[in-house]
């Protein structure tokens, strides 16, 4: 999207418009791993608590891991991409369990 924003020009009291563009930022993938360590009830455990994820949704990303290597299990700004993930992880070293989580962009 581009916006004109009034600029003053050079002392001559003129106002010229310079055009801003404003972009989307930039969103970015949170990816679960799978490990011989972690249990199952706990990756579901992580999903629901950390990210919100109804049971039956957590039970299927987490199904997805298990059985396909990994699985994004959510989509976000940065920011949050980068709590989620430390979250999760703090989580996990907590409860003994080496869960590999990573973040990459979309």
């Amino acid at each position: 999207m581009a916006v004109d924003q009034p600029t003053h020009g050079s002392g001559t009291g003129a106002m010229t418009l310079e055009r801003v563009r404003i972009e989307e930022p930039r969103q970015y993938k949170v990816l679960f791993h799978n490990d011989d360590f972690t249990t199952m009830e706990f990756v579901t455990e992580v999903l629901r608590v950390v990210f919100n994820k109804p049971a039956d949704e957590a039970v299927t990303l987490m199904m997805k891991v298990h059985r396909e290597g990994q699985a994004v299990v959510g989509i976000y700004s940065y920011d949050v991409a980068m709590t989620k993930a430390a979250q999760a992880t703090a989580m996990a070293r907590r409860d003994g369990f080496p869960l590999q989580i990573t973040v990459e962009p979309e």
